[in-house]
């Protein structure tokens, strides 16, 4: 199961009822031009959640006129918007509409490029009777996330954004908070336009570790860090070190991902230098090797974990105590776990049931494609209905439903259908119906 389908399933039990500003917001909308004739009379704080709906919505002409009022004209009243907030995550809103002139900043904006409003704002405030501190009074942030794909859609945005920028003579600021790199050798254009301090987020795929190093070198608070498919000729050379050097400056890395990176008997560099601040780690397809597991279940920063996936990295060794110790040190915060395609037999669940029963923030477990019987199936659910918070599992197809274990053109449908309806009858007994258990199949 991918991410957006686990996301769809947890949007899905916390749908909110629209409020009275919504529903009021709403009906303004649906009459273009009294939105826009309310524009220049509309209070500050029904500004920002006016725009955040009209560019929802798509409401083109009213996201128009509200960009020109507020963006690139500069009347003698303060603007109404100082942040405008183009990202697409969940939960990002159109922001900042309480700035004054006293404290025209907020706690979204940039803190750490020379050309954030915060920086000139307050290299301006000694001198704020002269021009150009009037001028600087009028700065502007954009936020946006990008992701460099090379798609025609993207680069046209790109574009858009760049030239915006420059039309505004200093006075808009891009700032790129997440940033998505596909093939860092085919946008080194691009990058050179964008400040690297703004970032708190990166991800990188398909790169060489020299190139991730000089990328790392140029950020001061990264927050999360994805790395795909990252090659490097030797863990022993001078490209890991200086890798892992600039790695142990992420004092605020609160996630890390390291995917399709072969870091065989070296995961303890780069554990040690790793902050204690880390909540999400994702290790898949890295080769580990059972040092790096038991390193990994020694490590002081991976103790406190919300969520872990080591799914992808073959755990067929006879002692199961380092990964048992694992979700033991973890128990108390782990809320995600994802072990995959590890060949985990009924031998080891077995070992590993204890620990699991014991995480008691568990809301997802994901352990599909093991080879386990139905037997140990049944036990493992058994053991996990007393987690209360546990509502999503992605469960392995038992062995016995395939004719050879994990061809698919081999899965027998009517024995698979039997193993989902015996489930869901234990779940019923168990009074979990809030508890669901998918295969990839479904």
């Amino acid at each position: 199961m991918d991410a957006k389908k686990i996301l769809w399933f947890i949007k899905m039990d916390n749908r909110e009822v629209p409020t009275l500003l919504d529903l009021s917001i709403q009906h303004l909308l649906n009459n273009e031009p009294a939105a826009i004739h309310a524009l220049e009379v509309i209070p500050r704080e029904l500004f920002v959640p006016l725009f955040s709906a009209a560019f929802k919505g798509g409401h083109k002409n009213i996201v128009k006129a509200m960009v020109k009022c507020s963006m690139f004209s500069f009347p003698c009243r303060s603007p109404k918007l100082r942040i405008l907030d183009l990202r697409q995550d969940v939960g990002c809103k159109i922001i900042c509409p309480e700035s004054s002139t006293k404290s025209p900043a907020c706690f979204h904006s940039c803190a750490y490029s020379e050309h954030s409003i915060l920086k000139i704002e307050g290299q301006c405030s000694m001198a704020s009777s002269e021009p150009e501190a009037q001028s600087s009074r009028q700065a502007m942030e954009l936020l946006v996330n990008l992701s460099l794909d090379r798609t025609l859609r993207e680069t046209e945005f790109l574009v858009l954004l760049l030239n915006k920028v420059e039309q505004s003579s200093g006075s808009l600021h891009l700032c790129c908070r997440d940033l998505q790199i596909d093939k860092v050798c085919d946008c080194r254009n691009t990058l050179c336009h964008l400040d690297m301090k703004c970032i708190d987020h990166l991800a990188v795929d398909q790169a060489s570790l020299s190139e991730v190093t000089t990328l790392l070198a140029q950020v001061v608070h990264l927050e999360r860090l994805c790395l795909c498919k990252i090659t490097c000729r030797s863990l022993n050379g001078e490209t890991f070190r200086n890798f892992i050097s600039e790695l142990g400056r992420m004092d605020h890395l609160n996630e890390l991902n390291l995917s399709s990176f072969c870091l065989t008997d070296h995961l303890e560099h780069v554990l040690r230098v790793l902050p204690a601040s880390l909540e999400f780690l994702h290790l898949p397809f890295c080769e580990l090797s059972y040092n790096d597991f038991k390193f990994l279940s020694e490590c002081p920063q991976a103790n406190h974990l919300k969520l872990l996936n080591i799914s992808n990295n073959p755990m067929n060794w006879e002692d199961d105590e380092p990964l048992y110790n694992l979700l033991q040190n973890n128990s108390s915060t782990l809320q995600h776990l994802a072990i995959n395609h590890c060949l985990l037999t009924d031998s080891t669940i077995s070992v590993l049931i204890s620990a699991l029963s014991r995480c008691s923030q568990l809301r997802i477990l994901n352990f599909s494609s093991n080879p386990v019987t139905m037997t140990m199936l049944m036990r493992i659910l058994e053991h996990l209905t007393s987690l209360v918070k546990l509502k999503y599992v992605f469960y392995p197809i038992p062995v016995h439903c395939y004719g050879r274990w994990h061809f698919q053109d081999s899965l027998d449908r009517q024995k698979l259908a039997d193993v989902q309806a015996r489930l869901k009858r234990m779940l019923q007994e168990a009074k979990r119906n809030d508890m669901h258990w998918m295969t990839f199949s479904d």
